[in-house]
């Protein structure tokens, strides 16, 4: 089934060149079916790129999903056009009123802060709190994941010694949770990140369950014990040449940056890059869209509490 977006956004076009089946909303109000409601809080720089990469792997399903944008009152992005923003993004306000399926708060480039700092966290806190009561299950993102972990739990985040910066091996230490039925023994997961979360803090907490961790990269997947809230502290949505955009615009700036971890071909960064996540990232949000979503969400989203 296809997924549903503002008419005009321009993830339409790659994702139709993908062979993706793109409904806009001209065609979508045709049909007699209720689509699964999505939230995508968007906090990444990338606007656009994030949009796509998104919308990719919530269309790999044969689950009808219709997905709406959230830009927070005090977010002014750099790298994406102020014409785009007023076009395709509601504010907080605009929505606040409705409950929904499920929502994505994505990660964001703010990982030197405290949350305190960060200029939009009011805001953030007040959806995240909002989320209890009208959303059945949100799913966040690498800092996204982080603030989730503190603002629900007082989860500290921790700075890494260098960037986390590479794809790395995961295996799945909860077999019986759903997020991951079908997966391999070992699969990679792209990170891109300064700071950490540790495990003693998260198994003081009892309502979260670590799911997936990696020998490497630390913490990778947790949940409530319901799926309410899931936590995913990599980038399984990144595109093939998303790190290396990160890894050239780091060294072109002479920031210390290395070469992205089992990414390209004998780390030679002349080579292009390996493709090695995708099928476990389409497996991820095919998964929390069927089990945690749509298999137990309310017919009547009214009745999300």
């Amino acid at each position: 089934m296809p997924i549903k977006i503002p008419n005009g956004l321009p993830a339409i076009q790659t994702l139709t060149e993908e062979n993706i089946f793109v409904m806009q909303e001209t065609r979508a109000t045709t049909q007699q079916i209720r689509p699964l409601q999505i939230l995508l809080v968007n906090l990444m720089p990338t606007k656009i790129a994030t949009e796509t990469q998104l919308s990719r792997l919530l269309s790999n399903t044969p689950l009808q999903v219709e997905l709406e944008l959230v830009c927070p009152e005090g977010h002014v992005p750099k790298n994406t056009p102020q014409e785009h923003m007023l076009a395709f993004y509601k504010r907080f306000d605009d929505v606040k009123h409705r409950n929904f399926d499920g929502m994505v708060i994505t990660g964001a480039p703010v990982e030197h802060l405290p949350f305190e700092e960060v200029e939009y966290w009011p805001e953030l806190c007040e959806i995240m709190e909002w989320s209890k009561t009208h959303v059945h299950s949100t799913f966040h993102i690498c800092w996204g994941a982080q603030a989730g972990l503190y603002y629900h739990y007082g989860i500290q985040k921790y700075p890494l010694e260098k960037k986390l910066f590479g794809v790395f091996p995961h295996i799945v230490e909860r077999k019986s949770n759903m997020l991951f039925r079908g997966s391999d023994d070992v699969f990679m997961v792209p990170h891109s990140r300064h700071t950490t979360v540790r495990r003693e803090d998260i198994e003081k907490v009892p309502g979260l369950k670590i799911l997936s961790t990696s020998p490497v990269a630390g913490i990778y997947a947790l949940s409530t014990e319901n799926g309410r809230q899931i936590f995913i502290t990599g980038h399984s949505e990144y595109d093939a040449r998303t790190l290396e955009q990160e890894y050239l615009r780091d060294k072109s700036k002479g920031l210390p940056i290395e070469v992205p971890v089992n990414y390209y071909p004998n780390d030679d960064d002349t080579q292009p890059p390996r493709v090695t996540w995708r099928s476990c990232a389409n497996l991820l949000y095919s998964n929390w869209l069927n089990y945690f979503v749509y298999q137990t969400t309310p017919y009547d989203l009214q009745e999300i509490r």
